[in-house]
């Protein structure tokens, strides 16, 4: 839990002064859709780029 807090207090620390609520948000938020994306590609839970291609078409329908 405290390396958590760290790594939030890390990216908060990070921003600049003049960051807005959202703005500060919004980089916690991307910082989270990243660590999980690396999580996911370490576990291999990926689809290649073809299957990407098939789904973004049967959304598309």
């Amino acid at each position: 839990m405290a390396l958590v807090k760290e790594q939030m207090n890390r990216i908060i620390q990070e921003q600049p002064d003049d960051s807005s609520y959202d703005e500060i948000l919004r980089e916690l938020a991307f910082n989270r859709m990243v660590e999980k994306g690396l999580a996911d590609s370490d576990s291999n839970r990926t689809i290649n780029n073809e299957e990407m291609k098939h789904r973004i078409k049967t959304w598309q329908k």
